[in-house]
């Protein structure tokens, strides 16, 4: 196999032709910007043997320039492993601005806690240890919640992304954001089945078949962005 060939069916977090160009707009762009909190857990997260889990940079800044654009104050989080995307969206709304966490691992979230805690932060934050669906369900049941959060970003266990966008087609408010992470899944999508690392082959056919029905959902305009693994924008209009 030559040399393009493989670079073209190597995985990684960042998508572009080249980890150089990936580089070039993470330190142009991404880096000089990012506040001291975030790159501080960045570099904790660094070290965990899971890293490869935390929301990448450049996406986190996309994050920030939607929550920023809708004014969003409610927003939903599920997934939150060390806290990055956390932490940005803490950073980002206002002082009284509140977060629903969801994560079943809160020892991946004490990891992240004390940076949360040094921004100032900690006070934005609900988080819930526990499966999503039944917390998701749990909001559902109070009519108050209905089209009461503005943004929703989604970084968990694929096998229920659709589940999720059910129910948050309901909590998030016609004009609001939901945004699922990982969906170019290291770029496999794009590749046969067979060229597909065998470790990687489910996650695939899972993106494959979310990324068909996000497309086809009237409720939702979206945009696949090709930052990080691939982040999905849907803003809710109807």
């Amino acid at each position: 196999m030559d040399k393009e060939k493989k670079e073209s069916n190597s995985i990684g977090k960042g998508l572009l032709q080249s980890e150089e160009l990936y580089q070039y707009i993470l330190e142009t762009s991404v880096y000089p910007r990012e506040p001291e909190p975030l790159k501080e857990l960045r570099d904790i997260t660094a070290t965990h043997p899971r890293a490869v889990m935390a929301t990448a940079p450049d996406s986190g800044q996309l994050i920030a320039m939607l929550l920023n654009l809708i004014n969003a104050k409610r927003t939903i989080e599920v997934g939150v492993f060390t806290g990055y995307s956390l932490l940005l969206t803490a950073l980002t709304i206002p002082e009284d601005g509140k977060i629903v966490a969801i994560d079943l691992n809160r020892e991946a979230y004490e990891i992240g806690l004390p940076v949360i805690a040094r921004a100032g932060v900690v006070n934005k934050i609900d988080f819930i240890e526990s499966e999503a669906l039944p917390v998701l369900d749990q909001l559902l049941e109070d009519p108050g919640n209905e089209n009461g959060f503005d943004f929703a970003f989604i970084d968990a266990d694929k096998i229920n992304y659709w589940n999720y966008h059910e129910r948050l087609m309901k909590l998030v408010k016609v004009g609001g954001i939901v945004a699922y992470d990982n969906t170019l899944w290291g770029g496999t999508v794009a590749m046969p089945e067979e060229c597909t690392p065998e470790e990687m082959r489910e996650g695939r056919q899972r993106t494959l078949d979310l990324n068909k029905l996000l497309a086809a959902d009237p409720r939702v305009q979206i945009s696949l962005a090709p930052l990080g693994d691939g982040i999905t924008i849907c803003r809710r209009i109807n």
